[in-house]
This record gives C-alpha cells, sequence and structure tokens, in this order.
C-alpha cells in the first residue's frame, strides 16, 4: 500500500482537488488604464462622474477576462475608441495594498501612444460614466489626479520613455 494521494491516479479526483484548491485561492481585482497622447504630446485624462478626481481612461476588469482586453472595452464602452491589442504596449503593473473596504489589487497601465486627429474627433464620453474628457500637459494632469494615481502615471511614462515595463507597490518602485 502506498501512502501516495488519490488524486495523483484519478483524473477525477485531481479534478476536485484542484477546484477545492481554487475556491480557497485569494482573488484580485484587477484593473486597466492608457496612456494616449493628441500630437502636442498631452496626455488623456477623463472626469468620471462617479467619483471626484479625474482619472486615466479604462476601468476594472471582469472576471476571467485579460486586462489588455478589459482596457480595449473600456476604452469602446467610455469614449467610443477603438483599439487593438497590437497598438498597446504594457508600461506599469502596480500592486495596490488594502485600502478602506477594499482588498488589494493590481493595476496595469498600457501605453497606446499618440491617437490620430480622426480617432480625437471620433471620442465621445459615455454620459453614464463620464463628465467630459481633456488633452492635459503633465503639470496639469498631476493637479487632477489623486497622488497615487499621478505616481503609476509618472513611473509608467517613464517605463515607456526607456522602453521597459515599471513595478510598482502603491506607486513605489519595487524593483532596482
Amino acid at each position: 500500500m502506498t501512502d501516495e494521494p488519490l488524486y495523483r491516479r484519478d483524473p477525477e479526483a485531481w479534478q476536485e482537488h484542484l477546484a477545492e484548491g481554487n475556491a480557497k485561492q485569494a482573488r484580485k481585482r484587477v484593473g486597466a488604464d492608457a496612456i494616449l497622447r493628441d500630437h502636442q504630446g498631452r496626455i488623456l485624462l477623463v472626469e468620471p462622474d462617479y467619483k471626484p478626481d479625474w482619472d486615466l481612461p479604462g476601468g476594472m476588469i471582469e472576471a476571467n477576462e485579460p486586462p489588455i482586453d478589459g482596457l480595449i472595452r473600456e476604452l469602446k464602452e467610455e469614449l467610443n475608441l477603438e483599439l487593438t491589442s497590437r497598438q498597446l504596449t504594457l508600461a506599469c503593473v502596480d500592486w495596490v495594498a488594502p485600502h478602506g473596504p477594499w482588498d488589494d489589487s493590481l493595476m496595469f497601465i498600457f501605453d497606446a501612444g499618440q491617437l490620430e486627429p480622426a480617432q480625437i474627433s471620433r471620442l465621445r464620453p459615455d454620459s453614464d460614466e463620464l463628465k467630459r474628457y481633456a488633452f492635459l500637459e503633465p503639470d496639469e494632469a498631476r493637479e487632477r489626479l489623486r497622488p497615487y494615481v499621478w505616481l503609476r502615471l509618472e513611473a509608467a511614462l517613464k517605463a515607456v520613455d526607456s522602453q521597459t515595463v515599471a513595478y510598482l507597490h502603491d506607486g513605489l518602485p519595487r524593483l532596482s
């Protein structure tokens, strides 16, 4: 007789074992935002109607949805902007510690580069979520964003310039 667990020889028991482990694993909220610029290099920010501060375009990812696909969906829903994954480059991943009623989360920022004038002319903020949008210089963006969002954006912009990816914990660099 062997002490080997039954699930190692029984595929059905193995699947039950995996399902039990999956049910106990932590779940994380995930969000994805985009850096979008106009021909002057200004950054697109949006003013949501459900929170007091401006933000980067994007939003929360749905269950079992890849972050890049969720961002593409959010940009279409919120701004009528159609992008493909080939137009997006990962710039930043930020682990956000639990705060207030929220558990921890992972926040992604993708760089989408410069929008064409035709794309900008088709931008339409979703009136159910956004009051308006604006292209802003970095100093103006810093004034309108929550401090931790600005830290994340600033790190992402530096990563884009250096063709790297920033890894942050609460907006601060974690890897050297």
